[in-house]
């Protein structure tokens, strides 16, 4: 079983950090709250412990690992160079939901890369996060600490669901704020470069860096990715998602039709709706998951992927869900997560 060790979010308790540090010294896995989702840790520059995290979660040699810091000074013997580009994002956005992509030095592992010569770092804000790579004094590289591909884990239950019995520790600190990952910025090219969006958006990005731009396509599912978070079918539920797009009206209309031909064709049907929907769903036969209002996309974020779970549980045979239709830094990684998890988007 593995041991959970339950911390206050805000003043997290000493004694109980230095002990899922010195587990993390010691080579062991510590699954661990940042502002995004629950990270599961192991020491960088650890081969074996890294070979462990890849193992756990299922995950491919091919998609590689972010690497967490208590500070920009301590990721600088990790690079090749610190350009200036990555000062100022790091004077802007640090600590916080930002990664960046930057040339790794050879104190690296392969395995943490993907055997790239880049290395996504970044500094998060979570004061449990701080505290445990403060006491651990070490690198901790830290992807999302749910078995492959399944949603991030926003509570230390999702953890314990996906993972209990194949890491050591997890550090429970209540729910995750953002509740999506970190923007990734590749800084490696001439051009900056979004590899994954999250809260920190493409126009927050160019207040520091004018000419910084996006990445549309997904990566290959067996080339070597650049960043986490890449595949066209990442972060879904086990039931098939059905993704409605279009303005509001348009796709809560596909989405009400789409119903109503299951249900009446035998189907189990779970409708994933904001708020404002609620109403208009509510006669349909189908089972309602509420996300939270449309007009609120934090509320929406933090609640993504714990309602993913909630409608798997319910074992129903499809989920239906509708774009997001608001303008907000967050409403394009919300629209990214919902087109990655669903295996199906109608044409509209």
């Amino acid at each position: 079983m593995t041991e959970v060790l339950r911390v206050d979010p805000a003043n997290p308790e000493k004694e109980l950090i230095a002990r899922a540090a010195e587990c993390l010294r010691a080579g062991g896995l510590v699954a661990f709250p940042t502002e995004t989702v629950y990270g599961l840790g192991a020491h960088a520059l650890d081969r074996t412990a890294i070979l462990r995290v890849f193992a756990a979660k299922e995950r491919p040699a091919n998609d590689p690992l972010i690497v967490h810091v208590a500070a920009l000074d301590d990721a600088v013997p990790l690079l090749e160079d610190l350009p200036r580009v990555a000062r100022d994002l790091a004077a802007r956005f640090w600590p916080g939901p930002l990664t960046m992509v930057l040339m790794r030095s050879t104190l690296v592992p392969d395995e943490v890369t993907a055997g790239l010569r880049t290395v996504a770092i970044r500094v998060p804000s979570h004061p449990v996060a701080r505290a445990l790579l403060e006491g651990a004094r070490i690198p901790v590289a830290a992807p999302s600490a749910n078995l492959f591909s399944r949603p991030s884990p926003t509570r230390a239950a999702h953890v314990v669901a996906d993972l209990n019995g194949r890491i050591d520790m997890i550090v429970d600190g209540g729910p995750t704020e953002v509740g999506l990952e970190s923007t990734v910025i590749d800084l490696s090219g001439a051009v900056p470069t979004i590899l994954r969006p999250g809260a920190i958006d493409l126009d927050a990005l160019r207040q520091v860096l004018p000419d910084a731009t996006s990445r549309q396509a997904a990566a290959s599912d067996t080339a070597a990715m650049p960043s986490p978070g890449m595949l066209a079918k990442h972060y879904s539920p086990k039931t098939p998602v059905v993704l409605h797009q279009g303005d509001r009206a348009t796709a809560l209309g596909l989405m009400t039709r789409d119903a109503q031909r299951r249900v009446a064709s035998g189907e189990t049907v779970v409708l994933l709706s904001y708020a404002e929907d609620v109403s208009q769903l509510r006669d349909l036969g189908a089972r309602i998951v509420e996300l939270a209002a449309e007009a609120s996309p934090a509320a929406v974020a933090a609640r993504l992927y714990a309602a993913f779970r909630e409608c798997d549980e319910l074992g129903a045979d499809v989920i239906l869900v509708r774009s997001i239709t608001t303008s907000h830094p967050l409403s394009g990684a919300i629209q990214d997560r919902l087109c990655r998890a669903a295996v199906l988007t109608p044409d509209t």
